[in-house]
């Protein structure tokens, strides 16, 4: 099997990977939505307690549509939580909401992976718009003008940079947030596993994202470096 064919396989096994991880993400979600937490707070509550216990009192705590859309965005300071988070006093919906908070914290202690993100986010979007581009132009034109396919590696290795970048703000808000849910009493030593076991499943799929990004980019790299092969 040549290096190309072999690149395809481990594209494949990712594509794989990154399915099985969302539909655990899935069912996680689904098992622990059932589990209520001992003092029925709901998502929202939830975060705005730990927002005023790390003394932050300028981010806003709201809603938004869709399923595990939940974000913080720290342009305008909110939190924002899917509905089936922002009303729910399960488990997950604790987890979910505090994680999210986390982000918070991160953005008013200066995390630095957290600034660094922010940064490349202008960067990455620019990216974004013209890397498919230069990629495929590039690929079309590799013998003659090798130097479009440099290019668009270049603007997807900022891609990839940033999706490493997030692995360590995405994990460091988990452990925030489970730190959190502890000490305050919000889970207890019957669910705080529960919660626990949700953040890393959902961890897990920004792990294979960042895999599966920088394959992609290997692919291109070596398809630049064999081009007079």
């Amino acid at each position: 099997m040549g290096m190309i064919g072999m690149q395809w396989v481990i594209f494949i096994g990712i594509a794989v990977i990154s399915w099985l991880v969302q539909m655990n993400l899935q069912n996680k979600f689904k098992k622990y939505s059932k589990i209520a937490v001992g003092n029925g707070m709901t998502g929202r509550d939830v975060a705005l307690k730990m927002l005023h216990d790390n003394g932050i009192y300028d981010v806003t705590v709201t809603h938004t549509p869709g399923h595990l859309t939940d974000h913080y965005n720290p342009a305008n300071k909110t939190v924002n939580l899917s509905e089936s988070v922002y009303n729910s006093s399960s488990v997950m919906a604790a987890a979910v909401a505090a994680h999210e908070c986390g982000h918070a914290v991160q953005h008013a202690r200066a995390y630095a992976p957290l600034t660094l993100r922010s940064k490349l986010v202008p960067v990455v979007s620019f990216a974004s718009q013209w890397m498919s581009w230069l990629l495929l132009a590039g690929i079309l034109l590799l013998n003659s003008f090798p130097q479009l396919l440099l290019a668009g590696i270049i603007l997807f290795a900022t891609t990839t940079l940033f999706s490493f970048v997030t692995l360590p703000v995405e994990i460091n808000a988990s452990q925030r947030a489970l730190v959190w849910l502890n000490n305050a009493g919000i889970t207890n030593s019957y669910n705080h596993a529960a919660a626990e076991d949700a953040l890393r499943s959902a961890a897990y799929t920004y792990v294979v994202a960042a895999l599966g990004s920088l394959a992609t980019l290997i692919y291109y790299v070596m398809i630049f470096m064999g081009r007079r092969e």
